[in-house]
């Protein structure tokens, strides 16, 4: 890892790692929810005569959905589309999400934020969703570790993922932080290209059906396969490391 956190450090010109707060993404990372989001997006959009295939639910995760939708139907049909009538087609998505059955929390993430809580690091999640019963949902599952100010949702910012601002807004709302002093867990695309835009140490949680080499080419730090196997590796990972040193070659 000391090699991994060496390439960090260089690759954005910073002289310290010295976390104190970690980010979470929310589908894919803290609950098991893509498969649902892959049917709910596919049926919603063929009632508006978009095609949405599964990959493309998994390869634009992360993205606001009123931002998918707007590229969708410009891809697909040609027009610009106003927030209004995007919100409209992203409400039948959400509706249809939620007919569907409650997905489960990823196993090993309450284990993992036990750890980090312990470690003495803030804990905080940053969504593309702007889903009320979401947001409500991880109060009740993940409130020991985690408090609704440091929750960033589509409604934080203007520019969602792929941009950086909304883990940039993460780290705003952890108490002022630098990109040095975060590391981000993430399972998609655009949202390893948010974290890397944003500077902040990104890990790869790929839990999902794309190939490890898109997750490279967006510039993650760390690539794992599952979150119980970050969570089993976490203190190996990062509590043994001399995180707080300077790191960087003379």
């Amino acid at each position: 890892m000391e090699q991994k956190i060496r390439h960090y450090l260089k690759k954005h010109g910073f002289e310290a790692f010295t976390p104190k707060a970690v980010l979470f993404d929310m589908d894919g990372v803290l609950y098991n929810s893509m498969p649902n989001h892959a049917v709910a997006w596919h049926n919603a959009m063929a009632k508006f005569g978009i095609e949405m295939t599964h990959e493309d639910a998994y390869a634009t995760e992360g993205q606001r959905g009123v931002d998918t939708i707007r590229q969708m139907v410009k891809l697909q049909q040609g027009r610009d589309i106003s927030q209004e009538e995007a919100q409209e087609m992203y409400n039948e998505k959400t509706r249809l999400f939620h007919a569907m059955p409650k997905p489960r929390i990823m196993y090993g993430t309450l284990k993992l934020m036990e750890k980090i809580s312990r470690s003495g690091l803030k804990i905080g999640v940053v969504t593309g969703s702007g889903q009320l019963p979401l947001i409500q949902r991880l109060m009740r599952d993940f409130g020991k570790y985690l408090d609704r100010d440091h929750i960033v949702t589509a409604y934080d910012v203007k520019r969602g993922k792929p941009q950086p601002d909304p883990y940039l807004m993460g780290m705003k709302k952890a108490g002022g932080l630098q990109p040095w002093e975060t590391i981000v867990i993430e399972n998609a695309p655009l949202g390893v290209e948010a974290a890397v835009a944003a500077q902040a140490f990104t890990v790869c949680v790929n839990t999902g059906n794309l190939p490890n080499k898109i997750f490279v080419d967006k510039g993650a730090d760390v690539i794992i396969s599952k979150m119980s196997a970050l969570s089993s590796q976490w203190p190996h990972l990062f509590e043994n490391e001399p995180l707080a040193s300077n790191l960087s070659e003379d």
